[in-house]
């Protein structure tokens, strides 16, 4: 009889439990892969946001879709050659939780953009032509041609203004005030303002 039977009993099972655990590993690390969306940023400064990798030699970031649907930043990826694994095919749902994320990140480089571009144009100053064509190329990029998502993304882009405007400046500057040791402003007063500012103040990104 082979000494310490139990010992020789045990190591196949194992063997199979530390295949099974690398298996599992290495499809874990696919699944995130095939349900990634990458962000870089061209040579022009344009921002574009895209279920494939981009070509190589540009670096980019990686969102990994969570499992709960919402989106987890991952590492960003210098230039250079491609070394990642084998991506495996999406599932739907990680595919509608995919561009839900590409939908909401181009949104907001397009609100950011429209609200950039408005801004320099009401500015009263000397407009950057290099800058403005970029912002310009970016909302072009990012903003939707569908006519009512894109009147969406020009109101938000007008919040956002609004948000960043002296008004909510104030706004927010009197709500820290009423809110300091000393401040006797009535619970009505607090109530009001906050309510001002959650209202018309709230930038609809960030």
């Amino acid at each position: 009889m082979p000494p310490f039977p139990e010992i020789r009993a045990c190591t196949k099972p194992a063997r199979w439990a530390a295949v099974v655990v690398l298996i599992l590993g290495v499809a874990a690390t696919a699944a995130q892969a095939s349900s990634a969306v990458y962000r870089w940023v061209d040579a022009s400064g344009i921002t574009h946001l895209s279920s494939e990798k981009p070509p190589a030699g540009i670096k980019y970031e990686r969102v990994v879709l969570a499992s709960t649907g919402r989106s987890s930043s991952s590492s960003v990826h210098p230039a250079g050659p491609s070394t990642g694994a084998r991506v495996t095919t999406a599932s739907a749902a990680q595919v509608a939780r995919r561009n839900d994320v590409v939908t909401t990140l181009r949104t907001r480089e397009c609100v950011v953009a429209l609200e950039s571009i408005d801004r320099m144009a009401k500015g009263g100053q000397a407009v950057d032509a290099a800058e403005f064509r970029r912002l310009q190329q970016t909302a072009d990029l990012n903003c939707s041609n569908d006519p009512v998502v894109r009147r969406q993304q020009e109101d938000m882009a007008v919040k956002l203004r609004v948000s960043k405007g002296d008004i909510c400046i104030d706004a927010r500057n009197e709500l820290a005030d009423m809110l300091e040791p000393g401040g006797r402003p009535s619970r009505e007063q607090v109530k009001t303002q906050q309510e001002f500012i959650e209202s018309h103040c709230t930038a609809p990104v960030r």
